[in-house]
């Protein structure tokens, strides 16, 4: 692309090489490796693999340090080698009404049957730094998720409580004429108007940032929602595929996710009692910002199915999912870096020649 400035490959060499040498540091640190960042920055790496549409940490994780912490590249490099990998078909529906986790949190109950559960994070750490070592009592990781799936049943998730007093809005059921077969993003191009389940698989691989500002936009009035964190899963499920000519699922791994289910502003008319209103967020790993701005984005969309007016960029499905893509939007961005020598010239040239007709009619 810049072969025609002076020094053309050479010059292009020489930029990756001073690239590779300012990425690596100075020489007397050791060197990352990608088990020390999947181990130890999991929340990036869980953003990165989000993003980047492909669950693998090791894989995210090389990502991160070849982009040299710049998580869009990273995100980039994820998706490229994503387009390269065969696809044997989809997995069964993950059951996250059976998640044990390791965490779980409600803003609307203080008393949940099954109890809160904190889990890991950093909601009650002072904002302070701090030294890298542990401090306080080390704890039986492996005998406290055993206590999860123990009890896993005995945590009913919130939005089911409600549900059975009919104060949230029914879920179709799977097999039922509402809930057709999703189409996939990855592999058909966007339509509008998209369903709801289309929407979703676009937020989950939305950049954070945009989500987050879009949530917070509708939390400050641009936007018809009133969220609730009604429930938040930080813990890994099942994953069950079907072969071909098997006839039964067959557990393919554990993979760790976050699920928000956020209650929402409550609706209802004379034929429909009063019903809270759902968003939903379900992401890859350690990502409870991600998932909570995707649930409030995911409610801000569903406005035409309450009949309420679009007003706020929150609620305008195409400018959501447009501007989401954070792959597409640095490409678009950062295009701009690239020679536009003749349209700039045709500009240059355009104005030169306006203002100086401004002077002789002057």
């Amino acid at each position: 692309m810049y072969v025609a400035v002076k020094g053309g490959e050479k010059a292009i060499a020489n930029a990756h090489a001073l690239l590779a040498k300012e990425g690596r540091g100075a020489e007397q640190f050791p060197p990352l490796e990608s088990g020390a960042v999947g181990g130890q920055l999991a929340v990036l790496v869980a953003r990165v693999m989000n993003e980047g549409s492909l669950y693998d940490p090791e894989l995210a994780a090389q990502a991160i340090l070849q982009a040299q912490g710049d998580v869009l590249e990273a995100v980039t490099l994820v998706r490229s080698y994503r387009t390269t990998l065969p696809r044997f078909g989809y997995t069964e529906p993950v059951d996250t009404a059976q998640l044990p986790p390791q965490r779980r949190v409600s803003a609307t109950f203080k008393d949940l049957p099954g109890g809160q559960q904190l889990g890991a994070t950093f909601d009650y750490t002072h904002r302070l730094f701090a030294d890298s070592g542990v401090d306080g009592p080390l704890i039986d990781a492996e005998a406290d998720a055993e206590a999860d799936v123990d009890h896993a049943e005995e945590m009913p998730r919130v939005a089911d409580l409600l549900g059975a007093e009919s104060l949230m809005e029914p879920v179709p059921e799977p097999s039922g004429s509402g809930d057709p077969e999703p189409a996939d993003l990855t592999r058909e191009p966007t339509v509008f108007p998209m369903s709801r389940a289309e929407r979703l698989q676009s937020l989950a691989r939305g950049d954070e940032g945009f989500l987050l500002s879009l949530a917070y936009s509708t939390q400050r009035g641009f936007g018809r929602t009133h969220p609730f964190a009604g429930e938040i899963r930080v813990g890994e499920v099942e994953v069950e595929f079907v072969a071909p000519g098997l006839g039964f699922p067959v557990p393919l791994g554990r993979i760790a996710v976050t699920e928000c289910h956020m209650v929402n502003q409550f609706t209802g008319n004379a034929d429909t009692p009063a019903q809270f209103t759902r968003g939903y967020g379900l992401v890859f790993g350690r990502a409870e910002r991600k998932a909570m701005s995707m649930s409030i984005v995911d409610r801000a969309l569903r406005a035409d199915e309450f009949g309420e007016r679009v007003v706020a960029p929150a609620q305008d499905e195409e400018f959501v999912i447009h501007h989401a893509d954070n792959v597409q939007a640095t490409g678009f961005v950062e295009h701009l870096k690239l020679p536009h020598y003749v349209d700039f010239q045709a500009e240059l040239g355009l104005v030169r020649k306006l203002n100086a007709e401004r002077e002789e009619n002057a």
